[in-house]
């Protein structure tokens, strides 16, 4: 059992044993961690009895929300039937099988087998070794390079790091790995705004810098390109609606494969069972974890296209690559569990038709703030720019922190909203209602109108 401290009492413990991820060991040992103690549908909390509505879902994943019953029933029954065996030695369990075909049951049509992994990131360092062993199967064994996207992010691991375009993470470690390149975003308010370029006319140009880079690299040399449908930790960069069609004709003319990573818009986020249906292109790899088990148990991997599956499976030879948790049965089964649930419930068609468009209605109206100079959403993804000035579009420096202020700000409301540089974001879980999603925006408008204040006493506005 789990023993009862006070927060001052698990702080001191976490800041003497456990090293989180992302974080300034130091800063967090001076300032303390925030201990998270309990959770019921979208609300959080903490050890000092504070609720927090929850609009990142965790970090992208609880899409049922918390305290689901079957998800626990699940797992709880396959811990006391069969809590673990591998897939190695020629060897299977019902529930990875189970998993597998209800993913091929919703994939995209294509898409009948899947690869299990732990996590995204090793879902996206299987990609590598899936995308490169499919190429020598070809007889193109120079095929290696893999493109991707600055302020992507694909993972920590060496080759997710890699993939990602996150450079302060490259910074560290001597990344990234060979045999991989990276391309501009899509991200209009950067790149297009200046030039004056519509939306849609910007979408085409941002396109077209893949097609730069293959030519630069040399088409016989790119296997893959990889992007999210739409970016999440880079700050919910929502690409133009023109913007993937044409990345699929270009990945076609010079028959590179192409990968969506689908951590983080698969499983309904976006409106659509994946966030490919919604952007409207087709891949032929999708990466996915987080929502496949709304984060209940670690669980992830990789849906495989007919395109290499075929090559996989029938021109044989061994696929030197694995873990000891691919297809864990306790994951599966949880995921098996969370799919159901997701269909019971109707979440898809719950984002797509009712809440998404509410969210997009009301997140629109933020753009009214003085603090606000561009707000979107996909589904229920959604960013707010912060700026300086709305009328030039001008920011605030770097080094002010300004989206951090707010983040703060948020917190002290009862609100998790995360910030990327001064774009804020959020991704709360799929079961919001539209009350709810009324109580958020009356939180986010607090928060802002706080930061506003804060700014004002600092002299930054």
């Amino acid at each position: 059992m789990i023993p009862t401290r006070s927060t001052q009492a698990w702080q001191a413990a976490d800041a003497a044993h456990f090293l989180h991820p992302f974080t300034d060991f130091k800063a967090l040992g001076a300032q303390g961690a925030r201990i998270i103690e309990r959770a019921d549908n979208i609300w959080l909390w903490d050890s000092e009895g504070q609720q927090i509505l929850d609009a990142m879902s965790g970090l992208w994943c609880v899409n049922v929300g918390y305290g689901q019953p079957a998800l626990v029933e699940a797992a709880t029954e396959q811990l006391r039937q069969l809590p673990f065996y591998n897939a190695f030695f020629q060897t299977a369990t019902p529930p990875a099988i189970a998993l597998a075909e209800a993913l091929a049951a919703i994939a995209p049509p294509g898409f009948q087998h899947v690869f299990f992994a732990g996590s995204g990131s090793e879902g996206n360092d299987t990609v590598v070794r899936m995308v490169r062993r499919y190429w020598d199967l070809q007889g193109q064994p120079q095929r290696q390079h893999i493109i991707s996207r600055w302020n992507g992010y694909h993972g920590s691991t060496m080759a997710g790091a890699s993939l990602g375009g996150m450079r302060y993470m490259h910074a560290q470690g001597g990344l990234p790995i060979p045999g991989i390149s990276h391309i501009p975003q899509p991200y209009w308010w950067e790149h297009g705004r200046a030039q004056g370029l519509s939306r849609e006319d910007f979408g085409l140009v941002a396109a077209r810098w893949l097609e730069d880079e293959i030519l630069r690299l040399g088409p016989e040399n790119v296997a893959a390109f990889i992007g999210e449908p739409v970016q999440g930790a880079g700050g919910v960069i929502v690409p133009p609606a023109s913007y993937w069609p044409e990345i699929q004709r270009i990945a076609e003319r010079y028959g590179i494969l192409l990968v969506a990573d689908e951590v983080i818009c698969g499983f309904g986020r976006t409106g659509q069972w994946w966030g490919s249906q919604t952007q409207g292109f087709r891949p032929d790899l999708m990466t996915f974890a987080k929502g496949v088990t709304s984060g209940y148990i670690p669980l992830g991997g990789v849906l495989v296209g007919e395109r290499v599956a075929t090559a996989l499976i029938e021109q044989g030879g061994e696929f030197e690559h694995g873990y000891t948790y691919s297809g864990h049965p306790v994951a599966c089964a949880v995921g098996l569990a969370n799919l159901k649930l997701i269909q019971e419930l109707g979440l898809v068609e719950h984002v797509r038709e009712d809440v998404g468009p509410y969210l997009a209605e009301q997140f629109a109206t933020l753009k009214d703030h003085p603090l606000v100079g561009d707000a979107e959403t996909c589904g229920l993804m959604g960013a707010m720019l912060l700026v300086k000035d709305r009328a030039t579009g001008a920011g605030f420096a770097p080094e002010q922190g300004v989206g951090m202020v707010c983040r703060g700000h948020c917190f002290g409301n009862g609100l998790i909203m995360r910030a990327v540089g001064d774009r804020m974001i959020i991704a709360p879980p799929l079961v919001i209602t539209r009350a709810q999603v009324d109580e958020l925006m009356h939180r986010i408008r607090r928060a802002l109108d706080l930061t506003l204040a804060d700014l004002h006493r600092r002299g930054w506005v």
